[in-house]
Order: C-alpha cells, then sequence, then structure tokens
C-alpha cells in the first residue's frame, strides 16, 4: 500500500485495536466461568505466538540467539501482569478492570525515573495525582478499604508498566515484531508450568462451541489482529494521537461491559473514570493535541 493509504488507514487502525482491547474484558470475564486462569492465558499467549510468527514470518531473518533471554524478561513481566489481571477480573467488574489496569501509563514515568533515571515532568506528577483521586473514587468503600479484584487489578498495572520500562530496556536495536513473538512464546511457557502445577486441564470445555468462540476471539483479535493494528497504526500516524485513540481502551471497556455484561456504573464510579481517563491522556500526551502547530 502507498504511504498516503496507510496514513489514511492508521487511525481507523488503532481505534479497531482500542475497540477489540476494550471488548476482550468482559470475553475474558465470562470465559474465566469455565476456563481456569493459567490454561487460558497458556493458551491465548501459545496462539498469539503462533499465529504472529506466521504473520511476521520475514522477521525471522534478522534472529539471534539473544532474542531468548530477551523474552524471557519481557515473557516474564507481560505473563505476571496477564496473570494477576485476569485473577483480579475474576473478583471485581469488568469495566473497573478496564479502567484500573489503564493506571499503569500514569505508574510508567515514575518506574522509568527509578530505574533510568529520566525524571517526570509536571504533567506526570499533575497526571498522578488526577489518577489516584480516579481510583479513591472507583475503588474506596466508605471504610476506605478495596476489594481484592480491585487490588489485584492495580497490581497488575504495576507489571504492565514493569513490562513497558523492561520492553524499552532490551529492545533498543531489535526488532519489535519478532522480540514480541518471543515474548508471547515464553509468557506461554510460564502460564503452561503454573496450569500442569496448579490446575486441572479443561477438555471439557474446550470441546464446548460456547467457549470455542471466546477464546478464538482472544488469541486472534484481542492478541494477534490487535497487536499489529497498534503497531502499524502507530508507525503512520503522530504519537499524540496515537496515545489518545489507544487510551480509549478502558472507555470501550465499560462501554461493552454495560451493554453487554450488565456492568452497573454509579455516578460517583463514573467520577473516577473520568478522572482516570484525563490522567492518562495527560501522562501520554501532555495534551499537546490542543496546542497550535
Amino acid at each position: 500500500m502507498s504511504p498516503k493509504t496507510m496514513r489514511f488507514l492508521a487511525k481507523p487502525m488503532l481505534f479497531a485495536a482500542a475497540f477489540i482491547w476494550g471488548t476482550s474484558f468482559f470475553i475474558m470475564k465470562n470465559a474465566l466461568d469455565v476456563m481456569p486462569v493459567f490454561f487460558l492465558l497458556a493458551i491465548r499467549f501459545t496462539a498469539g505466538a503462533v499465529l504472529l510468527s506466521a504473520v511476521a514470518w520475514k522477521k525471522w531473518k534478522e534472529f539471534t540467539v539473544d532474542y531468548l533471554w530477551r523474552g524471557a524478561v519481557v515473557g516474564g513481566f507481560l505473563f505476571l501482569a496477564y496473570s494477576v489481571q485476569t485473577f483480579g477480573l475474576a473478583l471485581t467488574t469488568p469495566s473497573k478492570n478496564a479502567f484500573l489496569t489503564a493506571v499503569y501509563c500514569v505508574i510508567v514515568p515514575f518506574l522509568t525515573w527509578a530505574v533510568v533515571k529520566r525524571r517526570p515532568d509536571r504533567y506526570h506528577v499533575a497526571s498522578a495525582l488526577l489518577c489516584v483521586t480516579g481510583v479513591g473514587l472507583v475503588s474506596l468503600t466508605e471504610e476506605l478499604t478495596m476489594n481484592a479484584g480491585d487490588l489485584l487489578t492495580l497490581l497488575c498495572a504495576l507489571f504492565y508498566a514493569s513490562h513497558i520500562v523492561a520492553v524499552e530496556k532490551v529492545s533498543p536495536g531489535k526488532d519489535i515484531t519478532l522480540l514480541t513473538i518471543f515474548q508471547f512464546a515464553f509468557a506461554a511457557v510460564y502460564a503452561w508450568i503454573c496450569g500442569a502445577c496448579t490446575e486441572m486441564f479443561p477438555a471439557a470445555a474446550l470441546a464446548d462451541p460456547a467457549v470455542l468462540m471466546p477464546m478464538a476471539y482472544l488469541c486472534v483479535m484481542a492478541t494477534t489482529v490487535a497487536l499489529l493494528f497498534q503497531n502499524v497504526g502507530q508507525v503512520w500516524s503522530d504519537p499524540a494521537s496515537a496515545s489518545v485513540i489507544l487510551s480509549l481502551e478502558s472507555v470501550f471497556g465499560v462501554l461493552s461491559s454495560v451493554i453487554f455484561y450488565g456492568d452497573l456504573v454509579t455516578a460517583q464510579l463514573l467520577a473516577g473514570f473520568v478522572l482516570i481517563f484525563v490522567a492518562v491522556v495527560c501522562s501520554e500526551t501532555k495534551f499537546s493535541f490542543l496546542h497550535k502547530k
């Protein structure tokens, strides 16, 4: 395709990626009724690695042995993030899980500061204050306590942020698609091992067509297609627009959970969601899209 066509398709691809990931929250919630966490993730990451390998087969000519340890490191953080998020999802609502996961965008600048000594700016500080207020509105009860599902989701946000920082550390000079294949593969290995040690393989569930369709959506659309759309869309779009569009994942997560799962959103929850969303946009873009060129 010509550059003009790619620029035209970039933003629709980013919207599609955000929509696919947003709708995956309630689909995951339903899948957890019959699928144990580790085997669900093992199947999802295995399928993702295989499909992405097939789509990006030309990338294999760039393979070197050090992709293995790099993939093992970032795959470990990815596995921790998805595992804790999925356990959290089992104990909270899909809409809260979607927005609390988005907190990772606000954590990244501060974690980067700790690791690579790059100081956050005033926009990052402002986004952190907005985010903390939003999390309080979303999760804290009248007794100022937090349920286990929300707490696990916030922990998963920390692991997602750690994953992003780890990718930044180990990816320079490496093909990001090939590195993604290996992080999927290692995350799958970790999930298969944990599943074999702690869970029963859900053979009966996987024979049910009602389970296969959601799993196919998670493996093909939410893992492979959305990732490809994100990678292509970010290359052919400006960073500020890409960040704003991708941050809509949490919004799509709430809308799909309300429409298809029956989540109830109170005024307090909505206020918290809005504050978290503004915090994410502030941290990711510094509102550069509002400035005159």
